[in-house]
């Protein structure tokens, strides 16, 4: 009986990490005073330019496709978008709990869109780029741009994800619009063959995996976040 609670104890323990990963000190740290928020909007920002010039001389390229079409054809600067402009909300709120943050409809779908876009894309451009290895680990300076370069900074993405529920908040209708867009987002990247520039044709394979991780983000963002409460 003593194993057994222990046992649970233990994977009680993991579910409360994989939810909230980094301590909550941290999080407020980093996330509650203007100095660091300030840094955290101008990385993001800077982050998003580069994102734009690489869409902007990849091929296909930004400047092939219609304006309204950016935000699904830009999958990463997309996502750096959607995260500054959560971000941005808490600067109303500097020196107060993070945790306590105001929540309503409209930001729980701004937070909702910024995680599930981060995450999804963090990992979308590590198996991406893992799916064929031959293709992008080398020593050249390109490569070891194309795929050490490219996958830290992807990375960034799910750190950057994980510390939107201490202060967001997500609702059922967020969630559905999440994955809807998502869905559109994927039938937009695969249907018109206008997906993220790779060295190699995506094919049903990954196309399977892109869709299946909008529902495996969409998932965890239900299960990551605490819900809004109206009134």
């Amino acid at each position: 009986m003593a194993e057994d609670a222990v046992g649970a104890t233990d994977r009680d323990g993991w579910r409360a990490r994989l939810r909230r990963p980094f301590p909550e000190r941290w999080v407020q740290y980093y996330l509650g005073n203007g100095a660091s928020l300030g840094w955290l909007l101008v990385v993001d920002g800077a982050a998003f330019l580069l994102g734009v010039s690489f869409y902007v001389h990849s091929d296909p390229s930004l400047r092939e496709i219609s304006s309204l079409a950016y935000p699904l054809f830009g999958d990463s600067p997309t996502a750096l978008a959607l995260v500054t402009l959560s971000v941005a909300t808490l600067l109303s709120h500097l020196g107060n709990e993070i945790t306590e943050a105001p929540s309503n409809r409209l930001l729980a779908l701004v937070h909702t869109l910024a995680f599930v876009w981060l995450l999804k894309y963090g990992l979308w451009t590590a198996i991406a780029l893992n799916l064929r290895p031959d293709l992008y680990v080398g020593f050249t300076p390109a490569l070891l741009w194309e795929y050490w370069g490219i996958l830290l900074t992807h990375l960034f993405f799910l750190v950057h994800a994980a510390v939107i529920p201490y202060y967001g908040k997500t609702t059922r209708e967020a969630l559905v619009a999440a994955l809807l867009l998502l869905l559109v987002n994927d039938a937009f990247d695969y249907g018109l063959g206008l997906y993220p520039p790779l060295r190699y044709e995506a094919g049903v394979l990954l196309a399977g995996i892109t869709v299946a991780l909008s529902f495996v983000v969409v998932g965890y963002a239900a299960w990551a976040f605490d819900r809004h409460e109206s009134g």
